[in-house]
Protein backbone atom coordinates (compact mmCIF):
# COMPACT_ATOMS: atom_id res chain seq x y z
CA UNK A 1 0.00 0.00 0.00
CA UNK A 2 2.85 2.68 0.94
CA UNK A 3 4.50 1.36 -3.04
CA UNK A 4 1.06 2.59 -4.29
CA UNK A 5 0.88 5.59 -2.36
CA UNK A 6 4.50 6.78 -3.08
CA UNK A 7 3.44 5.79 -6.78
CA UNK A 8 0.45 7.90 -7.38
CA UNK A 9 2.72 11.20 -5.51
CA UNK A 10 5.35 10.44 -8.55
CA UNK A 11 2.43 10.47 -10.99
CA UNK A 12 0.82 13.26 -9.76
CA UNK A 13 3.61 14.95 -9.38
CA UNK A 14 4.95 14.35 -12.86
CA UNK A 15 1.61 15.21 -14.36
CA UNK A 16 1.67 18.58 -12.63
CA UNK A 17 5.36 19.83 -13.41
CA UNK A 18 4.73 18.66 -17.17
CA UNK A 19 1.40 20.70 -17.43
CA UNK A 20 2.73 24.05 -15.46
CA UNK A 21 5.85 23.32 -18.02
CA UNK A 22 3.28 23.55 -21.45
CA UNK A 23 1.01 26.45 -19.78
CA UNK A 24 4.56 28.43 -19.53
CA UNK A 25 5.95 27.40 -22.79
CA UNK A 26 2.57 28.31 -24.66
CA UNK A 27 2.24 31.64 -22.67
CA UNK A 28 5.74 32.57 -23.76
CA UNK A 29 5.06 31.14 -27.46
CA UNK A 30 2.09 34.02 -27.12
CA UNK A 31 3.70 37.01 -26.00
CA UNK A 32 6.72 36.30 -28.43
CA UNK A 33 3.77 36.25 -31.67
CA UNK A 34 1.83 39.12 -30.08
CA UNK A 35 5.21 41.24 -30.17
CA UNK A 36 5.75 40.33 -34.03
CA UNK A 37 2.15 41.36 -34.79
CA UNK A 38 2.36 44.86 -32.43
CA UNK A 39 5.18 45.68 -34.84
CA UNK A 40 3.47 44.88 -37.64
CA UNK A 41 0.58 46.76 -37.15
CA UNK A 42 2.60 50.03 -36.04
CA UNK A 43 4.44 49.65 -39.48
CA UNK A 44 1.72 49.22 -41.26
CA UNK A 45 -1.06 51.56 -39.86
CA UNK A 46 -0.59 54.90 -41.01
CA UNK A 47 -2.65 57.08 -38.70
CA UNK A 48 -2.56 59.87 -41.18
CA UNK A 49 -4.30 58.61 -43.62
CA UNK A 50 -7.52 58.20 -41.57
CA UNK A 51 -8.39 62.04 -42.31
CA UNK A 52 -8.46 60.57 -45.69
CA UNK A 53 -10.35 57.96 -44.87
CA UNK A 54 -13.12 60.14 -43.47
CA UNK A 55 -13.35 61.88 -46.65
CA UNK A 56 -14.17 59.11 -48.55
CA UNK A 57 -17.30 57.85 -49.66
CA UNK A 58 -16.50 54.69 -50.73
CA UNK A 59 -16.36 53.32 -46.95
CA UNK A 60 -18.94 50.56 -45.88
CA UNK A 61 -22.10 51.75 -43.77
CA UNK A 62 -22.28 50.62 -39.90
CA UNK A 63 -24.99 49.59 -38.04
CA UNK A 64 -23.85 50.20 -34.22
CA UNK A 65 -26.17 48.03 -31.91
CA UNK A 66 -26.65 48.33 -28.18
CA UNK A 67 -28.66 46.54 -26.10
CA UNK A 68 -30.58 48.85 -23.17
CA UNK A 69 -32.09 47.03 -20.00
CA UNK A 70 -32.92 49.56 -17.30
CA UNK A 71 -29.98 52.21 -18.71
CA UNK A 72 -32.35 54.70 -17.98
CA UNK A 73 -29.64 56.55 -15.88
CA UNK A 74 -26.69 56.83 -18.67
CA UNK A 75 -28.56 56.21 -22.23
CA UNK A 76 -29.24 59.20 -22.77
CA UNK A 77 -25.83 60.45 -22.53
CA UNK A 78 -24.35 57.30 -24.08
CA UNK A 79 -26.27 57.77 -27.21
CA UNK A 80 -25.13 61.28 -27.60
CA UNK A 81 -21.93 59.96 -27.50
CA UNK A 82 -22.39 57.69 -30.37
CA UNK A 83 -24.15 60.50 -32.44
CA UNK A 84 -20.51 62.41 -32.35
CA UNK A 85 -18.98 59.32 -33.84
CA UNK A 86 -16.41 59.97 -36.59
CA UNK A 87 -17.81 58.21 -39.33
CA UNK A 88 -19.49 59.06 -42.49
CA UNK A 89 -22.29 57.04 -42.72
CA UNK A 90 -23.54 55.03 -39.57
CA UNK A 91 -26.90 54.73 -37.60
CA UNK A 92 -27.53 53.80 -34.07
CA UNK A 93 -29.84 51.07 -33.55
CA UNK A 94 -30.83 51.21 -29.61
CA UNK A 95 -32.52 47.96 -28.50
CA UNK A 96 -34.74 48.92 -25.24
CA UNK A 97 -34.74 44.72 -23.86
CA UNK A 98 -37.94 45.25 -22.13
CA UNK A 99 -36.89 47.27 -19.38
CA UNK A 100 -38.95 48.02 -16.34
CA UNK A 101 -37.55 51.51 -15.76
CA UNK A 102 -37.74 54.80 -18.10
CA UNK A 103 -35.13 54.07 -20.52
CA UNK A 104 -37.76 53.88 -23.53
CA UNK A 105 -39.61 57.22 -22.44
CA UNK A 106 -36.87 58.92 -21.55
CA UNK A 107 -35.22 57.86 -25.35
CA UNK A 108 -38.74 59.00 -26.39
CA UNK A 109 -38.81 62.14 -25.04
CA UNK A 110 -34.92 63.36 -25.09
CA UNK A 111 -34.70 62.51 -29.10
CA UNK A 112 -38.49 63.37 -30.32
CA UNK A 113 -38.89 59.65 -31.38
CA UNK A 114 -42.54 58.07 -33.03
CA UNK A 115 -42.95 55.32 -34.12
CA UNK A 116 -42.28 54.23 -37.38
CA UNK A 117 -44.26 51.87 -39.08
CA UNK A 118 -41.41 50.63 -41.22
CA UNK A 119 -41.87 46.85 -42.06
CA UNK A 120 -38.59 44.77 -41.73
CA UNK A 121 -37.13 41.30 -42.49
CA UNK A 122 -36.94 38.57 -39.64
CA UNK A 123 -34.31 36.10 -40.81
CA UNK A 124 -33.57 35.51 -37.21
CA UNK A 125 -36.50 34.32 -34.41
CA UNK A 126 -36.65 37.00 -31.38
CA UNK A 127 -39.13 37.63 -28.82
CA UNK A 128 -42.04 40.01 -29.46
CA UNK A 129 -40.69 43.30 -31.03
CA UNK A 130 -43.18 46.10 -29.76
CA UNK A 131 -42.47 48.99 -32.06
CA UNK A 132 -39.66 50.94 -34.16
CA UNK A 133 -38.81 54.25 -33.13
CA UNK A 134 -37.29 57.11 -35.26
CA UNK A 135 -36.79 60.30 -34.61
CA UNK A 136 -38.12 63.80 -35.79
CA UNK A 137 -35.52 65.66 -35.77
CA UNK A 138 -32.72 65.83 -38.90
CA UNK A 139 -30.10 65.93 -36.46
CA UNK A 140 -31.09 62.13 -35.07
CA UNK A 141 -31.79 60.97 -38.29
CA UNK A 142 -29.56 58.00 -37.94
CA UNK A 143 -30.85 56.70 -34.50
CA UNK A 144 -33.45 53.91 -33.96
CA UNK A 145 -34.72 52.66 -31.37
CA UNK A 146 -36.29 49.05 -31.34
CA UNK A 147 -38.62 48.64 -28.22
CA UNK A 148 -39.15 44.35 -27.64
CA UNK A 149 -40.08 42.21 -25.02
CA UNK A 150 -37.06 40.99 -22.56
CA UNK A 151 -34.74 38.43 -23.47
CA UNK A 152 -31.65 38.62 -22.51
CA UNK A 153 -28.86 40.70 -24.70
CA UNK A 154 -28.22 37.99 -27.19
CA UNK A 155 -32.17 38.12 -28.12
CA UNK A 156 -31.97 41.90 -28.07
CA UNK A 157 -28.53 42.14 -30.31
CA UNK A 158 -30.86 39.65 -33.06
CA UNK A 159 -33.65 41.98 -33.08
CA UNK A 160 -31.37 45.03 -33.72
CA UNK A 161 -29.82 42.77 -36.71
CA UNK A 162 -33.14 42.20 -37.83
CA UNK A 163 -34.29 45.69 -37.78
CA UNK A 164 -31.08 47.47 -38.29
CA UNK A 165 -30.14 48.69 -42.18
CA UNK A 166 -26.40 48.05 -43.24
CA UNK A 167 -24.56 45.39 -44.00
CA UNK A 168 -21.80 45.56 -41.07
CA UNK A 169 -22.70 45.62 -37.85
CA UNK A 170 -20.69 46.57 -34.78
CA UNK A 171 -22.39 45.28 -31.44
CA UNK A 172 -21.12 46.96 -28.19
CA UNK A 173 -22.62 47.53 -24.82
CA UNK A 174 -24.53 50.51 -24.16
CA UNK A 175 -22.68 51.58 -21.20
CA UNK A 176 -19.26 51.68 -23.29
CA UNK A 177 -17.26 54.40 -24.31
CA UNK A 178 -15.89 54.58 -27.62
CA UNK A 179 -13.11 56.53 -29.01
CA UNK A 180 -14.71 59.06 -31.45
CA UNK A 181 -12.33 56.94 -34.33
CA UNK A 182 -13.48 53.49 -33.01
CA UNK A 183 -15.78 52.83 -36.07
CA UNK A 184 -12.81 53.93 -38.60
CA UNK A 185 -10.34 51.95 -37.18
CA UNK A 186 -12.50 48.73 -36.77
CA UNK A 187 -13.62 48.88 -40.28
CA UNK A 188 -10.11 49.34 -41.86
CA UNK A 189 -9.53 45.33 -41.69
CA UNK A 190 -13.30 45.19 -43.53
CA UNK A 191 -11.11 47.21 -46.43
CA UNK A 192 -9.29 45.73 -49.14
CA UNK A 193 -8.53 42.35 -47.52
CA UNK A 194 -7.56 39.56 -49.68
CA UNK A 195 -9.76 37.09 -47.57
CA UNK A 196 -13.73 37.72 -46.55
CA UNK A 197 -13.30 39.44 -43.03
CA UNK A 198 -16.58 38.05 -41.51
CA UNK A 199 -15.36 39.72 -37.37
CA UNK A 200 -12.88 42.58 -36.49
CA UNK A 201 -12.43 43.14 -32.79
CA UNK A 202 -10.59 45.20 -30.71
CA UNK A 203 -9.17 46.45 -27.01
CA UNK A 204 -11.20 46.69 -24.15
CA UNK A 205 -9.77 49.24 -22.07
CA UNK A 206 -10.55 49.87 -18.09
CA UNK A 207 -12.52 53.10 -17.80
CA UNK A 208 -12.67 52.71 -13.46
CA UNK A 209 -11.10 56.66 -12.13
CA UNK A 210 -10.78 58.06 -15.93
CA UNK A 211 -12.37 61.50 -16.17
CA UNK A 212 -15.39 61.63 -18.50
CA UNK A 213 -16.89 64.55 -19.63
CA UNK A 214 -20.41 64.49 -22.14
CA UNK A 215 -19.73 60.35 -22.84
CA UNK A 216 -15.77 60.94 -23.51
CA UNK A 217 -12.49 59.33 -22.18
CA UNK A 218 -10.68 63.52 -21.51
CA UNK A 219 -8.02 61.88 -19.04
CA UNK A 220 -6.79 58.58 -18.53
CA UNK A 221 -6.17 57.54 -14.62
CA UNK A 222 -5.52 54.60 -13.19
CA UNK A 223 -7.67 52.88 -10.75
CA UNK A 224 -7.38 53.54 -7.43
CA UNK A 225 -8.28 50.20 -5.90
CA UNK A 226 -6.27 47.10 -5.87
CA UNK A 227 -9.39 45.18 -7.57
CA UNK A 228 -9.65 47.37 -10.37
CA UNK A 229 -5.69 47.44 -11.45
CA UNK A 230 -5.26 43.93 -10.96
CA UNK A 231 -7.98 43.48 -14.23
CA UNK A 232 -6.14 46.12 -15.48
CA UNK A 233 -2.92 43.90 -15.97
CA UNK A 234 -5.30 40.59 -16.53
CA UNK A 235 -6.98 42.64 -19.87
CA UNK A 236 -3.49 43.80 -20.58
CA UNK A 237 -2.49 39.76 -20.76
CA UNK A 238 -5.72 39.22 -21.98
CA UNK A 239 -5.25 41.15 -25.50
CA UNK A 240 -2.32 42.42 -25.58
CA UNK A 241 -0.36 39.12 -25.25
CA UNK A 242 -3.54 36.96 -25.77
CA UNK A 243 -5.59 38.05 -28.70
CA UNK A 244 -2.85 39.82 -30.60
CA UNK A 245 -1.15 36.51 -30.98
CA UNK A 246 -4.28 34.33 -31.89
CA UNK A 247 -5.11 37.09 -34.46
CA UNK A 248 -1.36 36.53 -36.17
CA UNK A 249 -2.15 32.90 -36.82
CA UNK A 250 -5.63 33.48 -37.49
CA UNK A 251 -7.37 31.35 -34.56
CA UNK A 252 -8.99 34.00 -32.45
CA UNK A 253 -11.95 32.20 -31.20
CA UNK A 254 -13.50 35.42 -28.71
CA UNK A 255 -14.41 38.94 -29.81
CA UNK A 256 -15.64 40.96 -26.96
CA UNK A 257 -19.07 41.30 -26.46
CA UNK A 258 -18.63 44.80 -24.71
CA UNK A 259 -17.03 45.99 -28.90
CA UNK A 260 -16.94 43.97 -31.81
CA UNK A 261 -17.58 44.42 -36.22
CA UNK A 262 -19.18 41.94 -38.09
CA UNK A 263 -20.33 40.82 -41.17
CA UNK A 264 -24.20 41.04 -41.29
CA UNK A 265 -24.80 38.41 -43.75
CA UNK A 266 -22.66 35.52 -42.60
CA UNK A 267 -24.28 36.14 -39.04
CA UNK A 268 -27.29 35.79 -40.42
CA UNK A 269 -26.76 32.93 -42.59
CA UNK A 270 -25.12 31.54 -38.96
CA UNK A 271 -28.02 31.98 -37.19
CA UNK A 272 -27.42 34.67 -35.10
CA UNK A 273 -27.02 34.82 -31.25
CA UNK A 274 -27.50 32.18 -29.13
CA UNK A 275 -30.13 32.76 -26.26
CA UNK A 276 -29.29 30.05 -24.72
CA UNK A 277 -26.18 30.18 -23.91
CA UNK A 278 -23.90 32.90 -20.92
CA UNK A 279 -21.42 33.10 -23.55
CA UNK A 280 -23.16 34.25 -26.74
CA UNK A 281 -19.97 36.16 -28.37
CA UNK A 282 -17.86 33.63 -28.04
CA UNK A 283 -20.22 31.19 -29.53
CA UNK A 284 -21.87 32.98 -32.42
CA UNK A 285 -17.96 33.71 -33.24
CA UNK A 286 -17.02 30.14 -33.55
CA UNK A 287 -20.05 29.45 -35.45
CA UNK A 288 -19.63 32.00 -37.88
CA UNK A 289 -15.67 30.21 -38.45
CA UNK A 290 -17.41 26.76 -38.34
CA UNK A 291 -19.67 27.73 -41.05
CA UNK A 292 -17.02 29.44 -43.64
CA UNK A 293 -14.95 26.30 -42.33
CA UNK A 294 -17.44 23.90 -44.24
CA UNK A 295 -18.20 26.39 -46.73
CA UNK A 296 -15.22 26.02 -47.88
CA UNK A 297 -14.80 30.00 -48.08
CA UNK A 298 -11.22 31.96 -47.45
CA UNK A 299 -11.75 34.29 -44.47
CA UNK A 300 -10.17 36.18 -42.05
CA UNK A 301 -11.30 37.44 -38.42
CA UNK A 302 -8.81 40.67 -37.67
CA UNK A 303 -8.21 42.36 -34.35
CA UNK A 304 -7.29 45.73 -33.75
CA UNK A 305 -4.85 46.84 -30.75
CA UNK A 306 -5.59 50.45 -30.72
CA UNK A 307 -7.45 51.50 -27.50
CA UNK A 308 -11.05 52.34 -28.73
CA UNK A 309 -13.55 51.25 -26.22
CA UNK A 310 -13.38 51.45 -22.38
CA UNK A 311 -15.76 50.17 -20.20
CA UNK A 312 -16.49 49.73 -16.28
CA UNK A 313 -15.00 46.86 -14.76
CA UNK A 314 -16.28 44.74 -12.06
CA UNK A 315 -15.47 47.20 -8.80
CA UNK A 316 -16.69 44.71 -5.86
CA UNK A 317 -15.37 41.04 -5.57
CA UNK A 318 -19.17 39.43 -5.49
CA UNK A 319 -19.91 41.21 -8.68
CA UNK A 320 -15.97 40.15 -10.16
CA UNK A 321 -17.29 35.96 -9.12
CA UNK A 322 -20.31 36.52 -10.79
CA UNK A 323 -18.75 37.98 -14.02
CA UNK A 324 -15.71 35.05 -14.42
CA UNK A 325 -18.49 32.38 -13.39
CA UNK A 326 -20.33 33.57 -16.08
CA UNK A 327 -17.46 33.28 -18.23
CA UNK A 328 -16.70 30.23 -17.45
CA UNK A 329 -19.99 28.30 -17.90
CA UNK A 330 -19.99 30.52 -21.33
CA UNK A 331 -16.62 28.97 -22.23
CA UNK A 332 -17.81 25.30 -21.44
CA UNK A 333 -20.59 25.68 -23.31
CA UNK A 334 -19.36 26.69 -26.76
CA UNK A 335 -16.60 24.07 -26.52
CA UNK A 336 -19.27 21.32 -25.70
CA UNK A 337 -21.85 22.88 -28.49
CA UNK A 338 -18.68 22.32 -30.42
CA UNK A 339 -16.52 19.76 -29.87
CA UNK A 340 -16.42 18.30 -33.58
CA UNK A 341 -13.64 20.90 -33.92
CA UNK A 342 -11.51 19.70 -31.28
CA UNK A 343 -8.00 17.83 -32.77
CA UNK A 344 -10.46 17.84 -36.21
CA UNK A 345 -8.06 18.97 -39.27
CA UNK A 346 -11.25 19.81 -41.75
CA UNK A 347 -10.97 22.98 -39.31
CA UNK A 348 -7.01 24.11 -39.41
CA UNK A 349 -5.70 26.40 -37.12
CA UNK A 350 -9.21 26.29 -35.38
CA UNK A 351 -9.87 22.87 -35.18
CA UNK A 352 -6.09 21.92 -34.33
CA UNK A 353 -5.02 24.71 -32.19
CA UNK A 354 -7.69 27.13 -31.10
CA UNK A 355 -10.25 24.82 -29.62
CA UNK A 356 -7.44 22.46 -27.84
CA UNK A 357 -5.64 25.13 -26.11
CA UNK A 358 -8.93 26.90 -25.03
CA UNK A 359 -10.15 23.57 -23.51
CA UNK A 360 -6.47 22.78 -22.01
CA UNK A 361 -5.45 26.08 -20.95
CA UNK A 362 -8.61 28.04 -20.35
CA UNK A 363 -11.42 25.42 -19.17
CA UNK A 364 -9.30 23.17 -17.90
CA UNK A 365 -6.13 25.50 -16.04
CA UNK A 366 -8.66 26.07 -13.18
CA UNK A 367 -9.21 23.11 -12.20
CA UNK A 368 -6.18 21.42 -12.59
CA UNK A 369 -4.60 24.24 -10.18
CA UNK A 370 -7.43 23.53 -8.08
CA UNK A 371 -6.68 19.93 -7.79
CA UNK A 372 -3.05 20.97 -7.32
CA UNK A 373 -3.32 22.72 -4.49
CA UNK A 374 -5.44 20.20 -2.80
CA UNK A 375 -2.45 17.58 -3.51
CA UNK A 376 0.04 19.78 -2.13
CA UNK A 377 -1.94 19.87 1.01
CA UNK A 378 -2.09 16.26 1.35
CA UNK A 379 1.52 16.15 0.90
CA UNK A 380 1.76 18.52 3.53
CA UNK A 381 -0.21 16.98 5.69
CA UNK A 382 1.44 13.58 5.32
CA UNK A 383 5.07 14.85 5.42
CA UNK A 384 5.83 14.31 1.99
CA UNK A 385 6.84 17.79 0.72
CA UNK A 386 10.63 19.00 0.73
CA UNK A 387 10.39 22.64 1.81
CA UNK A 388 13.12 23.28 -0.19
CA UNK A 389 11.84 21.78 -3.55
CA UNK A 390 8.58 23.57 -3.13
CA UNK A 391 9.82 26.98 -2.12
CA UNK A 392 12.34 26.86 -5.30
CA UNK A 393 9.15 25.44 -7.24
CA UNK A 394 6.64 28.18 -5.85
CA UNK A 395 9.66 30.86 -6.28
CA UNK A 396 10.17 29.63 -9.87
CA UNK A 397 5.99 29.98 -10.49
CA UNK A 398 5.57 33.43 -9.01
CA UNK A 399 8.77 34.65 -10.54
CA UNK A 400 7.49 33.85 -13.90
CA UNK A 401 3.66 35.38 -12.96
CA UNK A 402 5.24 38.56 -12.31
CA UNK A 403 7.48 38.59 -15.12
CA UNK A 404 4.52 37.88 -17.58
CA UNK A 405 2.54 40.93 -15.74
CA UNK A 406 5.60 43.29 -16.60
CA UNK A 407 5.83 42.11 -20.07
CA UNK A 408 2.40 42.94 -20.72
CA UNK A 409 3.24 46.58 -19.41
CA UNK A 410 6.05 46.65 -21.49
CA UNK A 411 3.77 46.03 -24.54
CA UNK A 412 1.34 48.73 -22.91
CA UNK A 413 4.19 51.21 -23.44
CA UNK A 414 5.59 49.60 -26.31
CA UNK A 415 1.87 50.06 -28.10
CA UNK A 416 0.07 53.38 -26.85
CA UNK A 417 0.97 54.14 -23.80
CA UNK A 418 -2.31 54.90 -21.71
CA UNK A 419 -0.35 55.32 -18.90
CA UNK A 420 2.42 57.37 -18.66
CA UNK A 421 3.28 58.64 -15.14
CA UNK A 422 5.99 57.20 -13.39
CA UNK A 423 3.84 56.66 -10.14
CA UNK A 424 1.39 54.95 -12.51
CA UNK A 425 3.76 52.31 -13.43
CA UNK A 426 4.93 51.79 -10.02
CA UNK A 427 1.53 51.49 -8.54
CA UNK A 428 0.91 48.87 -11.74
CA UNK A 429 5.03 47.15 -10.50
CA UNK A 430 3.31 46.58 -6.76
CA UNK A 431 -0.15 45.09 -8.15
CA UNK A 432 1.78 42.53 -10.34
CA UNK A 433 3.51 41.67 -7.32
CA UNK A 434 0.50 41.02 -5.46
CA UNK A 435 -2.02 39.79 -8.06
CA UNK A 436 -0.93 36.33 -8.16
CA UNK A 437 -1.36 35.51 -4.28
CA UNK A 438 -4.70 37.99 -3.92
CA UNK A 439 -6.49 37.96 -6.96
CA UNK A 440 -5.15 34.95 -9.20
CA UNK A 441 -6.43 32.65 -6.82
CA UNK A 442 -9.90 34.24 -6.44
CA UNK A 443 -10.78 34.38 -9.92
CA UNK A 444 -9.47 30.00 -10.12
CA UNK A 445 -11.97 29.41 -7.76
CA UNK A 446 -14.70 31.82 -9.37
CA UNK A 447 -14.07 29.67 -13.01
CA UNK A 448 -14.37 26.34 -10.63
CA UNK A 449 -17.55 27.37 -9.09
CA UNK A 450 -18.53 27.89 -12.41
CA UNK A 451 -18.08 24.87 -13.72
CA UNK A 452 -20.10 23.42 -10.43
CA UNK A 453 -22.77 25.54 -11.51
CA UNK A 454 -22.85 24.25 -14.99
CA UNK A 455 -23.26 20.60 -14.04
CA UNK A 456 -25.99 21.68 -11.42
CA UNK A 457 -27.97 23.23 -14.34
CA UNK A 458 -27.41 26.90 -13.47
CA UNK A 459 -28.04 28.98 -16.61
CA UNK A 460 -28.50 33.03 -15.14
CA UNK A 461 -26.51 35.87 -16.40
CA UNK A 462 -25.91 36.85 -12.77
CA UNK A 463 -26.57 40.52 -11.92
CA UNK A 464 -23.50 42.65 -13.13
CA UNK A 465 -23.86 45.58 -10.77
CA UNK A 466 -22.30 48.80 -11.43
CA UNK A 467 -21.83 51.86 -9.80
CA UNK A 468 -21.02 54.00 -12.97
CA UNK A 469 -18.76 55.85 -14.80
CA UNK A 470 -19.33 59.24 -12.94
CA UNK A 471 -16.14 61.24 -12.50
CA UNK A 472 -14.15 60.44 -8.70
CA UNK A 473 -14.70 63.75 -6.55
CA UNK A 474 -11.34 63.11 -5.30
CA UNK A 475 -8.13 61.63 -7.07
CA UNK A 476 -6.69 59.54 -4.88
CA UNK A 477 -3.40 58.70 -6.93
CA UNK A 478 -3.15 61.79 -9.22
Amino acid sequence: MNFNFFEFIDIASFIFLTYGLIIISGYIFLALYSLFELRDYKRKNNFKDEVALLQSSHLPKISVLAPAYNEEANVIENVRSLLTLDYPSFEIVIINDGSSDNTLDSLIKTFDLYQDDVLYHSPIATKNVRAVYSSRQKAYKNLKVVDKENGGKADALNSGINCCSHEIICCIDVDCILERDALLKLVKPFLNNNKKVIASGGIIRVANSCIIEDGRIIKVRLPDSFIDRAQLLEYFRAFLMGRMAWSRIDGLLLISGAFGMFDKKTVIESGGYNPATVGEDMELLVRMRRLMRDKKIPYTVSFVPDPLCWTEVPKSWKVLHRQRNRWTRGTIETLSLHKKLLFNPKYGVLGMLSTPYWMFFEWFAPIIEFFGIIFLLLMFIFGQINIQVFLVFFGVVYTFSVLFSITALFFEEYSFQQYKKPKYMLLLLRTALLEPLLYHPFVMWAAVKGNVDLLLGKTSWGKMTRTGLSNPSKPNID
